[in-house]
């Protein structure tokens, strides 16, 4: 990782007080900035999951979800050769906002004249 010069984690582990904690904690002791994908990650217990997610947090870990992640990389909806594989992400496992998305982009489909404030 230091031989790639960047700064910035963005981990997540099938055990969250193990797997996830003990290489976060020594990613931010050699100075990097741990993201954790907290729902992307699993305790043996939902007390455990937690208290993990806790300590890492009092170090500095920056507690993210999988759909913050893969929203922030997409950043903006006009970078067109990932934005079909994205939004099939979303729509198939973002609940309420995947059921957005996909009314608008119906809504899209159908034309903003149809539609207005559709594209606003």
């Amino acid at each position: 990782m230091k031989a790639t010069g960047r700064k910035k984690l963005i981990i997540a582990a099938l055990w969250t007080e193990l797997c996830l904690t003990f290489p976060a904690l020594e990613a931010m002791d050699e100075g990097f900035e741990v993201y954790i994908v907290t729902d992307a990650s699993g305790g043996t217990t939902q007390q455990a999951h937690d208290m993990a997610v806790q300590r890492m947090v009092q170090v500095g870990a920056i507690p993210v979800t999988w759909q913050q992640v893969l929203l922030e990389f997409q950043r903006d909806w006009a970078h067109k050769d990932t934005y079909e594989a994205v939004m099939g992400q979303v729509l198939e496992h973002s609940g309420v906002y995947g059921m957005g998305s996909g009314l608008r982009l119906h809504h899209a489909a159908q034309g903003a004249a149809t539609h207005p404030g559709v594209n606003a």
